[in-house]
């Protein structure tokens, strides 16, 4: 059987969904394709990481009509306290650095939060619930890709069980492992850390007042993140060859290591679900398009969670993207063209990989224990943080409010 679309996206995650409801809205019809189960995808054990949504990445689901179903789950960041330091153990009792750096967000104004944390199992269901009914968008999973075939009037999309899809446009959403990426034979710059991401939910005894903490230790950073229903969601990074230790440990012992790193400034802790782990890697795709295929998210650009900007950057793709191709199409031009994905690359690409060899510095320098860099890191924490106009300005590039922003992410007048 063969269908026809606007636009094949490859990837039924958060960025593909949300890809499909952004290209939706501008009236171009669109498959999802994808090789999970959608009903196993909404189940709580699927995933349990929260996402960190900008400032005005929530303007996109605003303008989608998605956030007033989120927004119930979704816990604002009033402000950001970043430390450094060491851990508690048996042997030490833990220092924290005299200096540190604290984002308010009551220096944007307008009672405007740094920005949201919510639980994937939540964007996920307001998606497919958005997605199921939308007469533009047709899902088709579970479905495995087989090929992908690229010429001067379409793009064809091969399944597994035989089915084609044809479109003017196929979209690379298939993550940071992108197949469709490796087809179109983009290479990438890519290095493993020695580093693995530990991610739990904790209950706490006393009230997080909406301060998401980053606390930098020599394994990585140990970021604290206000969730709904006073929880905290922790995103640990440790040596990967510790990290298998951690996990295995049982509740009680894992809650010790997890207070030795929390402090007691929230009271008692408990653990409120399970952890999961995954190896960090950072990935950059050396071109974002190819002849009718553009790549999004982390099938473009996989980075470090030290700052949680990883979805944010596929938000601003899918939104730039759209704008890319709306115009394409407003004024007669083949949307699959390379003439016109040029312009999403000349867009994103810049911006993107600042934000993620950034990310990949910051992890760099804070990972480690040497004297002389501590001391310098810390002075400078402290200087920046005494100075007003720098703040505001990590705050808006924190909330991806800085630079040409696409039309899903301007600034509501």
């Amino acid at each position: 059987m063969t269908q026809s679309f606007d636009i094949a996206i490859v990837g039924g995650g958060l960025a593909g969904g949300l890809a499909a409801l952004a290209f939706a809205s501008k009236d171009f019809s669109c498959a999802i394709i994808d090789a999970g189960d959608p009903k196993k995808m909404r189940t709580a054990g699927f995933d349990g990481r929260t996402t960190a949504i900008s400032y005005a990445s929530a303007r996109v689901f605003r303008r989608l009509d998605l956030w007033d179903q989120i927004a119930p789950h979704a816990e604002p960041i009033r402000d950001i306290l970043v430390t450094d330091g060491r851990a508690k153990s048996r042997f030490d009792e833990g220092t924290v650095s005299s200096f540190h750096l604290h984002f308010d967000s009551r220096e944007l104004g307008d009672d405007q939060p740094l920005g949201f944390i919510v639980e994937n199992r939540i964007l996920r269901n307001v998606m497919f619930d958005a997605i199921a009914t939308h007469d533009n968008i047709t899902l088709i999973a579970p479905a495995k890709r087989s090929a992908t075939q690229f010429d001067s009037a379409s793009a064809v999309v091969t399944l597994e069980d035989g089915q084609e899809i044809v479109a003017a446009l196929v979209v690379a959403a298939d993550g940071r492992m992108s197949s469709l990426r490796a087809a179109a034979n983009i290479k990438t710059n890519q290095w493993r850390y020695r580093q693995t991401g530990i991610v739990a939910t904790v209950a706490h005894e006393r009230p997080h007042d909406g301060v998401a903490q980053e606390f930098f230790l020599p394994a990585g950073p140990f970021a604290i993140l206000p969730m709904t229903e006073n929880r905290s969601s922790l995103v640990w990074t440790e040596k990967s060859d510790a990290a298998d230790a951690y996990m295995r440990l049982d509740d009680d012992k894992f809650r010790i290591e997890i207070e030795n790193r929390f402090g007691e400034y929230l009271g008692a802790l408990e653990p409120a679900g399970p952890r999961w782990s995954y190896p960090l890697a950072f990935t950059l795709a050396q071109s974002y398009v190819a002849p009718r295929l553009a790549l999004i998210g982390d099938a473009a650009h996989a980075i470090h969670p030290i700052a949680g900007q990883g979805f944010n950057l596929g938000v601003k793709d899918i939104a730039a993207l759209v704008d890319v191709i709306t115009e394409g199409r407003d004024v007669g031009l083949d949307i699959g063209a390379l003439t016109v994905l040029q312009n999403y690359q000349q867009w994103r690409r810049f911006d993107s990989a600042a934000l993620a060899l950034g990310t990949d510095l910051l992890n760099r320098l804070f990972s480690n224990d040497f004297t002389p860099l501590r001391i310098a890191r810390d002075i400078s924490m402290g200087a920046v943080n005494s100075i007003a106009p720098l703040r505001t300005f990590f705050m808006r590039q924190a909330g991806a409010d800085i630079g040409t922003l696409p039309s899903l992410m301007a600034r509501e007048t």
